[in-house]
This record gives C-alpha cells, structure tokens and sequence, in this order.
C-alpha cells in the first residue's frame, strides 16, 4: 500500500468514523469506498489518520485510537 492510498483510507475513516461505531461497522464502511482493502491496512490507515488529525478533531482520533488498538491486538494473537 503506498502512500496515497494510506492517506485516502485514513481521510475515509475520518468521515465516517462516530462514537460507539464498532470495529465491524467501520471496517464494513470503509470497504464500501475501498473494496478489497485488508484490515490490516484500514488499522494501518487508522494509526495514520490518529496521528495526521488529532489536533483537528480529538473525538474522531479518539474513536479512531480504539478501532487500531483492538486491530492490531486482535492480529498479533
């Protein structure tokens, strides 16, 4: 996944993304503009998102934060 591609996932999550939203929600919302796109690289995506905006909307990084945390946990067991 280059670059770009990391920037338009992680810009997708912030539009979507609301509180209580749960990971498959997100996951499911994210795929309808990015089909075929792996968790992985949503989680990914996610952490690149938390760190571009958190300044800009700490709410949405907030809930972004939760979504990449149980990701990744969820991937290394």
């Amino acid at each position: 996944m280059d670059a770009s591609e990391l920037q338009a996932i992680g810009d997708a999550l912030m539009r979507i993304v609301t509180p209580g939203m749960t990971p498959k929600e997100l996951v499911k919302a994210v795929r309808k503009e990015h089909p075929g796109v792996k968790k992985k690289d949503i989680a990914r995506a996610a952490f690149h998102a938390i760190i571009a905006n958190a300044d800009q909307d700490p709410g949405k990084s907030r809930n972004l934060q939760a979504f990449a945390l149980a990701e990744r946990t969820q991937q290394s067991e």
